[in-house]
């Protein structure tokens, strides 16, 4: 039997189905979105429970005259779906297929990218006003999941939008979950909205008399009726103490009522917030029972909702186990999120010691200030945060923890490429905008063991200090039973030679190793050094192979611009050396997604390529005979 999904190429197509054929859309979608997740992995809790959410806003809204802001934006596969993109839907979070987040690039209908929580009010807001200025009449709709309220940046619109525009629809999408459940004030007081009896049994009872009479006449009445009760039940809806009419809360598993409210919305001439309940994982019971493991997951069985496991320990899990080691012994030692516990690993940390584990939220500037102020009392704070996200609080890491020298440990998982999820999450800049920083330290680990010994010598270090580490599982290496703490900006060599130094930062050991291998087979003798730091630098290890080599070859899983090998090209221009140094790491542009392999290869980040830049050098070297 043909599925009505593959008669969908367009939201008109959408428009012409009769309104109870749409449940069973519902269900396809669902069923499309799981059999393609099995395979590709992806966002698929969070793309379930927004099934008819999309719907409803497709059929009440007219994209892409229309606009619609996704927060984050994981949660814009059925947009892709219902916007002439199903064909190619089987290759999202592919090398040359759909991306996993809106992308502006993608599609006419995808009117705002984003992959970081907390900027669709902001940029709606922006658009908002635009299309005021120019006398358009496009609706604006902001779609934000209750975590994206835990970000200032959302409030700092929010503190704008009646004073900017008269026309702008914020959907509260209120799943009580982020990536983890979530936490702080902002959810506790969603919560009791929702759970207030009075109040919504007065919304169920106005939602059943607007869809049963209909007309602005009875709308009017349950809007009135709504604006008394909410005066004596919940004087502080703190929506309209910033000038917004919240309506809510409200199903947002039912199709016809969610249509009904949107089209009533689409009349209004004043900023709009509706409250939306969904389920996270709604309608496939291993993605409500996971719901963390399920909000962005790798391929799974369908059947049985399982995971293929990689067998070693990713980094994140090692910085749990091991800080929570440390933290035995070290009751100064606090560990804080930025509402990522799973994804940092953090999760095994806080069980242990609850009483020093804070979940502040997607708030990474909050994080970052807040571990600045435990500082100060004496505390060592350590935080998680992944190497994209910590971009956003680049004036806190600047001006409240390096400026006052305070002993901030900056545990930065994703650094370097992070492959499916594309540009928003790759880590490839956190070299640069940590090197030009006073006081601030910066190292990355070539394997587990060597994670273990950074992570303690930061914890042992005075001052800030940044550890980056690659996304998932490492070499295998196994970690020795007593840490070691590793001499500050100390490198290691690992092969000494005698005409081509090969100096790599972090995951790119082995990459040095075949290099190395493919050079010698040439008749070329070549040192292999661990850099360990990129600030500070080795400078006499770095002076000694400038001297002994004729070539320097850098390798960094990084932007060469400001990077690792453009820190070495500084050293050596402040020693007054001009060895030939060629530099090996990803180009000035942002980083599609794909397989990290495969990227790799298309940019450069190979043994091949690496051999390519050299080779115009190496010409001019005369081999020697290797032992």
């Amino acid at each position: 039997m043909a599925r009505i999904l593959d008669t969908i190429d367009s939201p008109s197509d959408l428009k012409k189905l009769p309104l109870e054929k749409l449940p069973d859309l519902a269900q396809e979608i669902r069923d499309e979105l799981i059999a393609v997740a099995s395979k590709n992995g992806g966002h698929l809790g969070p793309n379930l429970g927004v099934v008819e959410l999309t719907i409803a806003l497709h059929r009440a809204f007219d994209t892409p005259a229309d606009n619609f802001l996704f927060d984050v934006s994981h949660q814009a596969y059925v947009h892709k779906l219902l916007t002439g993109r199903r064909k190619q839907f089987n290759t999202i979070r592919q090398a040359g297929g759909l991306n996993g987040f809106m992308l502006r690039t993608e599609s006419p209908h995808d009117c705002f990218g984003a992959g970081h929580a907390g900027t669709a009010l902001s940029a709606a807001l922006g658009m908002a006003k635009a299309r005021d200025m120019r006398g358009g009449k496009e609706h604006v709709i902001a779609l934000a999941g209750d975590a994206a309220f835990t970000c200032g940046v959302s409030f700092e619109a929010l503190n704008n939008i009646t004073t900017t525009t008269k026309r702008m629809i914020v959907v509260l999408n209120d799943n009580e979950w982020s990536i983890d459940k979530n936490v702080g004030a902002i959810a506790n007081y969603f919560n009791k909205i929702v759970t207030n009896e009075n109040y919504s049994h007065l919304h169920e009872r106005a939602a059943k008399f607007i869809e049963k009479i209909g007309g602005q006449t009875a709308v009017k009445m349950a809007r009135r009726a709504e604006g008394v009760v909410k005066g004596f039940l919940l004087p502080s809806v703190i929506f309209e103490e910033l000038g917004m009419t919240y309506y809510g809360p409200v199903d947002g598993h039912d199709i016809p009522t969610l249509i009904k409210t949107f089209e009533f919305l689409k009349q209004q001439d004043h900023p709009c917030l509706l409250h939306v309940l969904t389920e996270k994982g709604r309608g496939y019971e291993p993605a409500m029972v996971k719901r963390k493991a399920f909000h962005g997951t790798p391929a799974f069985n369908p059947s049985t909702g399982e995971a293929a496991s990689s067998g070693s320990p990713t980094f994140s899990q090692l910085l749990g186990d091991h800080l929570s080691k440390i933290a035995e012994t070290n009751d100064k030692v606090v560990a804080i999120t930025a509402g990522m516990p799973n994804g940092t690993g953090l999760e095994r940390f806080q069980p242990k010691f609850p009483e020093r584990y804070f979940d502040v939220g997607i708030a990474e500037e909050h994080a970052v200030l807040f571990a600045a102020g435990m500082a100060t009392k004496g505390y060592k704070p350590v935080c998680a945060i992944y190497s994209t996200f910590l971009q956003r609080a680049i004036d806190m890491v600047i001006h409240d923890v390096c400026l006052q020298n305070l002993p901030v440990v900056f545990c930065m998982d994703r650094g370097g490429v992070s492959g499916d999820d594309g540009p928003t999450h790759h880590g490839l800049f956190d070299i640069s905008y940590f090197r030009c920083v006073p006081n601030a330290i910066h190292m990355s680990p070539k394997d587990e063991d060597e994670f273990v010994d950074m992570l303690h010598t930061a914890i042992n270090h005075s001052g800030p200090i940044a550890l980056r580490y690659p996304r998932g599982s490492g070499t295998g290496a196994k970690v020795k039973e007593q840490p070691q703490q590793l001499p500050i900006g100390k490198a290691e060599v690992i092969k000494p030679g005698k005409q081509v130094a090969i100096w790599f930062y972090g995951r790119m050991g082995e990459m040095a190793q075949q290099l190395a291998d493919q050079l010698e087979a040439k008749g070329y003798s070549a040192a292999i050094i661990n850099a360990r730091f990129a600030k500070p630098m080795d400078t006499g290890t770095l002076e000694f192979y400038a001297h002994s080599s004729d070539l320097i070859i850098t390798l960094e899983d990084h932007v060469l611009m400001g990077g690792f090998g453009s820190a070495v090209l500084e050293e050596l221009s402040n020693l007054n050396l001009s060895t030939p140094v060629v530099r090996v790491g990803w180009p000035d542009m942002f980083i599609e997604h794909g397989k990290e392999a495969n990227l790799r290869e298309v940019y450069g980040l190979s043994v091949k390529s690496a051999l390519e830049k050299a080779e115009p050098y190496l010409q001019k070297i005369k081999p020697a005979k290797v032992a």
